[in-house]
């Protein structure tokens, strides 16, 4: 595919060739993140003033914006320095004052000379029981008037910028605009009664009235449309490419898979059993398997993982299952090595603790393909990590694994199928946003059996009667996490929060009762005082966040969650998910510091309501924004001008399917429509899809 097209070549041009913008102002427009008219453009206005011409300011209630046609009275400069310059006006109905501060007298004689007609228009407000207008933002002749829009647009502003500076480079950018080819469906078009991309910027930069403002107004819809179509086009497009990539067929006979259903105590959930066919179904297909698998805490994404591998070892190859933290990966092995025993299939660990010889043993049985399943740290992608024949990696907990140690896993078989866990629920827009170009398996049900756990909220004024509660609890055998405040600035004040509270907790119950593991303890401190408590022998763990995600300790039913207000509503959920795994009846305290804003209260009362870690994501969505909800930094999750991925997770989806089908239909886009989404491509900098069109 050649360069941008020609098209856009003014949109992309230096902002100094627009009207009115020399180098210190484009610098500072720069400096905001606008460096060209194309940026201008998708800057849109977040307000408005109403500058409609009144006959009189006597209706306005200051303090307001009003325009009006005025005589002008008599300058009255001011008397000693630092004063104001007053001006007298009459309109129509009634007298007030132009209030000017540090004016020079002789500019505004000029301006605004005694006796002569002029319109002005700014904020009124009301001072000694006289109307007055600090400095007018538009003083104009009669007969320039209309110069002044009747509903102003409000852009947001940076350092140095002013409203009347973007009015006029927005105008000027705005002249620049081609009439560019039509990529969206027409049929979509006609449905959403959207305007054409040249009109809809014209529209959205040139409201009316408030209504025009806001996000489901026709034209900012279609302009919010076109970001997320060009962004869903690119995940396609990586997924096309991904998806021509052949993988290697493995069909299972379904005969281990059998043998561990048969043992299993309890029944696969239906949601167990659709993920399980949509990934043996992605194996036994000639194209590389690239899947999510989303479950909420506690819905059995490891059966899932485990019946894939099996399919894998049944058709004569081996699978991978990584996870972040050794904890989980020894957590993973306990679980599955019943099974994997009940099947005859050889499965084994493999950290960074293994060392010598017995590592060399190790690596050459997986080399041979003696071991059937490898679970394991981030170890697997040492050199000299050798497969037989490796057909799926699992990996779990997505977002603590990035992009390339996934293809580099890719890179230790022949086209491995890479199925991705998480167990933190994504709201669906984010989801989207993040992982389109993956396929999507949802476990949205619980296994029978598990149940709910009791969430109460309490204020830290009542920390004597918890820990008293917390004593009887611990008396009684019961063991419970305390998990500390996150302190954002620095681990060395989580480290030393959590080490009062370890203290504080060891003297009301007593010695050898409580555990601690922070972030800044060496690994093997923290492994043994979380095997200390997974044994039972500590009955309290204070903890900061360590222990959020796949902790499994069946015995600990009471989750204590300390200044709850500071952490996000999917942590607080994660965090909750730790108890309730065993049989005994569980609790989760959310202790809250007064005073509690109205939304600190309604997020964490969100928590009391629901178990459901989707329902609960979307809320916490709707309340702290994307960015927030996955920090957006490491996230992968695009910065959009005009989408807004809270509100209009609808539109995303539409988008995905768009750009799937126009793909699938026109494969290199060389219709007109497809030539037409290049344009799109171009237009929105997705440079990453423009080179894939080529790879393609």
């Amino acid at each position: 595919m050649t360069g941008r097209p020609e098209v856009l070549f003014p949109l992309f041009s230096a902002l100094t060739s627009l009207d009115g913008i020399g180098p210190k102002t484009a610098q500072t427009l720069g400096d905001a993140g606008i460096s060209r008219p194309r940026d201008l453009l998708m800057t849109l206005p977040f307000s408005g003033v109403d500058r409609g011409q009144k006959a009189s300011i006597r209706d306005v209630v200051p303090p307001a914006v009003a325009t009006v046609e005025v005589t002008i009275g008599d300058h009255y400069p001011p008397s000693t320095r630092g004063r104001p310059y007053r001006i007298h006006v009459t309109d129509s109905e009634t007298t007030f004052q132009l209030v000017f501060f540090h004016a020079r007298g002789d500019y505004l004689a000029k301006q605004l000379p005694t006796g002569q007609r002029r319109v002005v228009s700014g904020k009124i407000e009301a001072f000694d029981n006289m109307a007055q207008m600090v400095h007018p933002d538009h003083i104009l002749r009669v007969e320039d008037a209309g110069e002044i829009p009747t509903f102003e647009p409000v852009y947001p502003l940076h350092a140095g910028i002013t409203q009347k500076l973007m009015w006029k480079a927005t105008r000027a950018a705005l002249g620049l605009t081609p009439d560019l080819p039509e990529w969206i469906d027409p049929t979509l078009l006609e449905k959403q009664g959207w305007p054409k991309w040249q009109q809809s910027l014209r529209d959205a930069h040139t409201p009316e009235a408030m209504a025009d403002l806001s996000a489901h107004a026709k034209a900012r819809e279609r302009l919010a449309y076109d970001e997320l179509f060009a962004h869903q086009m690119t995940l396609a497009l990586a997924r096309a490419v991904a998806r021509r990539s052949k993988g290697r067929i493995s069909v299972g006979t379904g005969e281990l898979q059998a043998k561990v259903l048969e043992q299993l105590p309890y029944t696969a959930t239906n949601a167990q059993t659709r993920a399980i066919k949509e990934v043996t179904d992605d194996l036994a297909a000639p194209i590389r398997m690239n899947r999510l698998l989303q479950g909420d805490v506690g819905s059995g994404k490891t059966l899932v993982a485990f019946m894939a591998l099996l399919a894998v070892v049944e058709a004569g190859g081996q699978g991978v299952l990584m996870a972040p933290t050794e904890i989980l990966a020894r957590q993973h092995l306990e679980g599955l090595q019943p099974l994997a025993q009940s099947a005859g299939v050889s499965l084994e660990l493999l950290t960074g603790r293994d060392k010598g010889g017995e590592r060399a043993a190790k690596l050459a049985r997986l080399a041979s393909g003696d071991i059937n399943i490898l679970v394991g740290t981030h170890a697997v992608f040492q050199k000299g990590v050798g497969f037989h024949d490796l057909r799926l990696a699992i990996i779990d907990e997505q977002h603590r694994f990035g992009v390339n140690q996934r293809k580099e896993l890719g890179a230790k078989g022949e086209a491995v199928d890479v199925l991705v866990m998480t167990a933190t629920p994504i709201p669906r827009s984010l989801a989207l946003a993040q992982f389109g170009d993956m396929d999507v398996s949802v476990l949205d049900e619980k296994p029978a059996g598990r149940k709910p756990v009791q969430t109460a909220l309490v204020s830290t004024s009542r920390l004597d009667e918890v820990v008293e509660k917390l004593r009887r609890a611990v008396s009684e055998g019961k063991q419970a996490y305390w998990v500390c405040p996150l302190v954002e600035e620095s681990e060395f004040i989580d480290m030393t929060a959590a080490e009062e509270r370890f203290k504080r907790l060891r003297a009301a119950l007593r010695e050898g009762v409580v555990g601690l593991v922070h972030g800044q303890m060496p690994p093997a401190e923290k492994d043994a005082a979380m095997a200390r408590f997974v044994a039972g022998d500590t009955k309290v763990l204070v903890a900061t966040t360590v222990i959020e995600v796949g902790v499994n300790v069946p015995n600990a039913s009471i989750m204590m969650i300390e200044r709850a207000e500071t952490f996000g509503l999917a942590q607080l959920h994660q965090l909750r998910g730790r108890v309730g795994r065993g049989a005994a009846a569980s609790s989760c305290l959310l202790l809250f510091q007064e005073p509690l804003s109205e939304t600190g209260r309604k997020r964490l009362e969100i928590l009391r309501e629901t178990e459901d870690g989707f329902r609960i994501s979307e809320e916490d969505l709707a309340m702290r924004g994307a960015g927030d909800v996955i920090g957006t930094a490491q996230s992968g999750v695009p910065r959009f001008r005009i989408a807004d991925l809270e509100r209009q997770a609808a539109l995303m989806q539409t988008a995905q399917k768009d750009a799937r089908k126009l793909l699938s239909d026109d494969p290199k886009l060389e219709t007109a429509r497809g030539q037409a989404a290049r344009t799109a491509l171009w237009l929105m900098e997705q440079d990453k899809a423009i080179r894939l069109i080529s790879i393609g």
